[in-house]
């Protein structure tokens, strides 16, 4: 029955640059120690606890023991509680560390925060969204960046991508993961409701904007963003679905996306916004590039960085990371797959409909 709800995607329907996604068709911040009733979860060792410790809850996670239904229905609720007073476009001062895709290979992001710095020691982050779907350990990746964004509030930045939405992670996933280790779908709804107050992008030092997939034609200046509705489903279309789904593309202005959503937007089209809104650079993810990073344009004013590398564990890419200085210098700082990560495919009872 399970198998009705899930899009099945052959290695042939892969396009060369390993990524087949499209739109889908319609169909509180320094607290530490948390009261909980106990559950269970299937891969958890906390489950005998009433008690939720932010410090031992992130000692945990790393070590990809999953937290119980009930310290995850809490950790959505602090979640929420701290994004609920963030803006559409967050203001963010450097240094500060920005990642691209992470798609829930759990052990490249250990290692992504073993590179950049730890965030226990002052380091901040930027992560731009589609933090879930593909890989193996969507729950485990997720419960981190929120055990660290309820801990470490002002040092971490969890922007929107289009996979943190209900329709996408219903087929490329996180859905499946969830029933499969919890049993039910409580823990998606948690966390598909914090999905809903996630800000759509961030600004650093005025200069550097941050969002997922792009620009819209609905959408000229900074401004106009702060009147978006961000908490609902990311709609079909419109500036909001826009900004999720659109890609930069060799051509002056406007053209149609081949992903259902968004657009491509041309090199005119990035001049003129930078222009407009004051910005040296837009950093976006959302499109796996084999060398982790790639400037757009003559002018190398776009930057998509990816941040999950050997996506889906067989695309042979590296990932990145582009660290800013507080002088706005950039750092690029590339990295490969982990031996763990190697290692997951190989584990695995079975493997999951959309790697076949």
């Amino acid at each position: 029955i399970l198998s009705d709800l899930f899009t099945m995607t052959t290695t042939a329907d892969l396009p060369t640059d390993c990524d087949a996604e499209v739109m889908p068709s319609t169909g509180t911040s320094q607290a530490s120690v948390v009261t909980l009733k106990n559950t269970n979860a299937s891969n958890t060792d906390m489950s005998s606890s009433n008690i939720l410790d932010l410090d031992r809850s992130i000692e945990c996670i790393k070590k990809c023991k999953a937290l119980s239904e009930a310290e995850i229905k809490q950790l959505c609720q602090l979640v929420s509680d701290v994004l609920m007073e963030e803006a559409n476009v967050q203001p963010i001062l450097a240094p500060v560390i920005i990642c691209g895709d992470l798609h829930g290979q759990f052990f490249d992001v250990l290692e992504l925060l073993r590179i950049g710095g730890a965030v226990e020691e002052g380091t901040r982050y930027i992560f731009m969204g589609d933090f879930v779907d593909r890989g193996y350990h969507s729950v485990e990746t997720l419960s981190l960046l929120f055990l660290l964004k309820a801990r470490y509030t002002s040092s971490i930045t969890l922007l929107r991508g289009n996979h943190e939405s209900r329709q996408v992670t219903r087929v490329y996933g996180f859905y499946e993961e969830i029933l499969t280790k919890y049993g039910n779908a409580n823990v998606w709804r948690y966390c598909t409701d914090v999905f809903d107050l996630l800000p759509i992008g961030a600004l650093v030092n005025g200069v550097f904007f941050c969002v997922h997939g792009g620009l819209s034609p609905d959408i000229a200046t900074l401004d106009h963003l702060s009147m978006i509705d961000r908490k609902q489903e990311i709609p079909h279309a419109g500036a909001f679905a826009d900004l999720m789904w659109s890609d930069p593309e060799d051509i002056l202005t406007w053209g149609v996306s081949p992903r259902g959503a968004g657009w491509l937007f041309g090199k005119n089209v990035a001049r003129q916004f930078n222009q407009l809104n004051g910005l040296e650079l837009i950093c976006r993810a959302h499109q796996l590039v084999q060398d982790g990073y790639k400037y757009h344009f003559e002018k190398k004013n776009v930057i998509t960085v990816w941040s999950a590398p050997n996506y889906v564990y067989r695309c042979g890419n590296v990932a990145s990371i582009l660290s800013l200085d507080e002088n706005l210098n950039r750092d690029i700082k590339i990295f490969k797959d982990t031996e763990e990560s190697r290692q997951v495919v190989q584990s695995m009872k079975r493997p999951v409909p959309y790697f076949l």
